[in-house]
């Protein structure tokens, strides 16, 4: 069976008043408030609708007037008749590090953990035809881990219809509302998180659903439309398709044992500049630090009115400082400590929870919460994918040219974007230190290896790409070139090297190809100089000098535009909407 568009309409049952939200009762208004609709709480939305207008004419006021009730929130093109609830947005994510934080440690024996281990849901990685290739070990035999991190907005049980509401969607495929990529570098010496905005239009790519066969040609949608072509796989396939990072792994949870999770840390600090009162979140702080937990946590995860500029921009702020905060305070050791609240933890964890089939166990969670362990709290960044309004529709946003290609870039590369440097190890030391007693062979001595890694999910390999480049090595003189029909699609063009002694020969042959000094790398996963010719040298025999990076080596650092918040950070003091005629300060 193909299928060109699938169509899920759901329409909320929340009613309006002259095209604002009636004031609904907290458990009516599900897991987030006038998210959409007139009120849509997305990239296109009016953050002012229930403040004076800014000056009329403005770029601000016109791009909200022209975003606020134009766009959907489902996909496509549908329109949508009532807002509908999504407080649960960070939640899931939180949700998620609280578990791989415990999972394991409640076990009492052999017959729990496997009870543990039925609990857990799983599913297929990768539902598309064209998967990149893994990134080559380092010189310490290290590789990064990137892990997807899903939250999808479920009505399909009891509980989850009563935390969520509109249980008429019940039984209807769900969407992934809550994305973010967590890149753990290979040494575990740093770890990146991005978030993208659930109305990032995209290409999502050919997938087959691995339960019915069903087939979901290419097509463009919103982000969060992808978890409907077959599962969670598509989705890990979009993010493939748009950054170019290859994913190990995908965790995706419904909010059904979120809440018993975040109650379960104890609370969390949060800072406000200034009391705050938003009513449509219900959340009332005083000014400074107040520890949160149970209703007033999902309260200020779902605040956006009342913070900042009253853009879902800053909601997302106020969402990474929680996530921060927490990590802060699991760091501590002085939560989850008591057996009984560990047990129903697990309990909730790992019913909530669907991974991907190389993930599924209760002991293979575990391992994955002490690498994350590893990392220090002021090596943690957390930041949104840099974005642009779509020209198409102004609702809906697109990855931000530049920024967003620099911050992928970033982490394909495995560096850090908090401005320091990668942490030395034995073999960089001993690199460096052979490479002036180790210059180039002769061209015509030198062993080269190239392989084609043009293909994406969307575009077949260029055939002869390899052949090619290997032609213009041999007419520089490197007679010793051939290709190698092993395919390894990957984004960069790389040239890896296997030990000191190689260096200055992997140099040469970058040098002749005009690959920037970001493309040599040492690895244990050639055994000769190997060129892979990425996506982004699809045609020519000298490498463009828009694609790769400085070369320089200098530490770099996310993008301004990408809001990058530094785990560490225990100053962070979110910022209360002052804007004239906003009202949210008491």
């Amino acid at each position: 069976m193909e299928v060109e568009d699938v169509e899920h309409r759901r329409t909320r049952g929340t009613a309006t008043r002259n095209g604002v939200p009636a004031q609904n009762s907290p458990s009516e208004l599900g897991w987030d408030d006038s998210l959409y609709g007139s009120d849509a709480g997305g990239a296109g939305a009016d953050p002012y609708a229930d403040a004076p207008s800014r000056t009329p004419g403005s770029p601000s006021a016109e791009t909200s007037r022209q975003a606020a009730g134009s766009g959907h929130r489902r996909g496509g093109s549908r329109s949508r008749k009532a807002p509908r609830s999504r407080r649960r947005r960070a939640l899931r994510w939180i949700g998620i590090g609280t578990a791989v934080a415990v999972l394991g440690t409640a076990g009492a024996g052999w017959a729990y953990y496997e009870h543990l281990n039925a609990n857990i849901k799983k599913d297929e990685l990768n539902l598309s035809d064209a998967k990149l290739s893994k990134p080559q070990a380092n010189a310490e035999g290290q590789t990064p881990l990137n892990i997807l991190l899903m939250g999808s907005d479920s009505r399909n049980s009891d509980e989850n219809v009563k935390l969520g509401g509109a249980a008429d969607t019940r039984g209807e495929k769900p969407r992934a509302d809550v994305q973010m990529l967590l890149h753990l570098s290979a040494d575990r010496s740093n770890m990146t998180v991005i978030s993208i905005p659930r109305d990032t239009r995209v290409a999502i790519p050919k997938c087959t659903d691995p339960h019915d066969g069903t087939v979901y040609k290419k097509s463009e949608d919103i982000i969060n439309a992808s978890l409907t072509h077959g599962g969670p796989g598509c989705t890990v396939a979009t993010w493939e398709e748009m950054t170019g990072i290859s994913i190990d792994h995908f965790m995706m949870v419904d909010f059904a044992g979120v809440v018993k999770m975040a109650d379960a840390i104890g609370g969390v600090p949060v800072c406000v500049d200034k009391n705050i009162y938003d009513k449509q979140s219900g959340l009332k702080l005083k000014a400074g630090t107040t520890t949160i937990k149970d209703e007033q946590a999902l309260q200020w995860l779902r605040t956006r009115h009342g913070f900042e500029d009253g853009t879902d921009l800053g909601r997302t702020h106020a969402q990474h400082m929680y996530m921060n905060s927490m990590i802060r305070e699991l760091k501590k050791g002085a939560k989850l400590t008591d057996p009984g609240q560990l047990t129903g933890l697990a309990e909730a964890a790992t019913k909530s929870v669907t991974v991907d089939t190389g993930l599924g166990t209760v002991k293979k969670l575990y391992d994955l919460g002490n690498e994350l362990k590893k990392v220090p709290a002021d090596r943690i960044t957390m930041t949104t994918m840099p974005w642009d309004w779509d020209p198409k529709n102004k609702a809906h946003v697109i990855p931000k040219p530049g920024d967003a290609d620099k911050l992928f870039a970033l982490v394909r590369a495995d560096n850090p974007v908090d401005g320091k440097a990668k942490a030395p190890t034995p073999g960089a030391a001993a690199t460096v230190t052979a490479s002036p007693a180790d210059p180039a062979a002769p061209k015509g001595e030198i062993d080269v290896t190239v392989r084609n890694g043009t293909a994406t999910a969307s575009q077949a390999a260029v055939s002869g790409r390899a052949k090619t480049i290997v032609g213009r090595l041999s007419t520089l003189g490197f007679t010793r070139a051939a290709s190698d029909t092993t395919p390894q699609p990957q984004t960069d063009t790389t040239l890896s090297y296997p030990s000191a002694a190689l260096k200055g020969d992997a140099q040469a042959v970058a040098k002749a190809l005009g690959l920037p000094d970001s493309a040599v790398r040492s690895s244990k996963s050639v055994t000769k100089v190997t060129v892979v010719v990425g996506s982004d040298w699809r045609t020519g025999t000298t490498y463009p000098k828009t694609a790769g990076g400085s070369g320089s080596g200098a530490p770099d650092k996310a993008p301004s535009t990408s809001s990058a918040l530094n785990g560490a950070d225990t100053s962070a003091c979110m910022k209360v909407n002052t804007y004239p005629g906003a009202h949210y300060v008491w």
